[in-house]
């Protein structure tokens, strides 16, 4: 069972408010921890890749809706019995904590985008009572969704480069992107307590681009 990533990396360095977030650039989420912020740029090489997608309102969304935002992905489907319904009232927590938060974006993303049309994420969103503007529901071609999850956000970890773009994702996965599109923290979504370890490790980052 996958538990958060940043609840056993995250360290404080003596004298220091601002925790020490991981960042990872490879699927396996090895952590590298680097205390010189110059030398990001040099080390962390991956970030999310571009993308453009229709949300529940059938509006083109492109990675610019999260420019220099912090944002949370995960993927689901609507019509999904399971660990959807459970991940959704889990991040619904974080979406009730930070819904006047404009700096944090949502992207809960289709999986089953050829069922999962804009008129039916919206009615989606409202069936689960969710009227935050900045958490989107995206969909768009399966090609393209799939590739993003694997191969940008790692959401199903060392297997985000060894499976085929055929084979169906479900991931209970929840992945939290700093400003600068790197992923910075991993969490289980099917548990309601990893959502306060996201919520304190989204102030974590806000704490850390303001000390930059």
């Amino acid at each position: 069972m996958l538990l958060s990533s940043t609840l056993f990396y995250s360290c404080k360095e003596k004298g220091k408010d601002i925790i020490d977030m991981p960042y990872y650039n490879t699927p396996n989420f090895d952590p590298i921890f680097i205390k010189d912020k110059s030398q990001v740029a040099k080390q962390i090489t991956h970030t999310i890749d571009h993308f453009s997608f229709l949300d529940q309102d059938s509006v083109t969304v492109t990675q610019a809706i999260f420019e220099n935002k912090i944002h949370v992905a995960n993927f689901i489907f609507t019509t999904c019995g399971s660990i959807c319904p459970v991940m959704t009232t889990n991040l619904k927590i974080v979406n009730d904590s930070l819904s006047k938060d404009t700096d944090v974006v949502l992207l809960s993303y289709s999986v089953t985008p050829w069922i999962d049309s804009p008129a039916v994420l919206n009615a989606y969103k409202k069936r689960n009572g969710i009227q935050n503007p900045n958490w989107h529901f995206l969909t768009g071609s399966k090609k393209d969704i799939y590739k993003l999850a694997r191969k940008s956000y790692f959401a199903e970890e060392d297997l985000g480069f060894t499976k085929d773009s055929t084979e169906f994702l479900h991931t209970e996965h929840f992945i939290l992107i700093d400003k600068s599109k790197r992923i910075r923290g991993i969490y289980n979504g099917t548990l309601s307590l990893e959502m306060k370890q996201m919520l304190d490790d989204i102030r974590t980052l806000k704490k850390e681009d303001n000390s930059n």
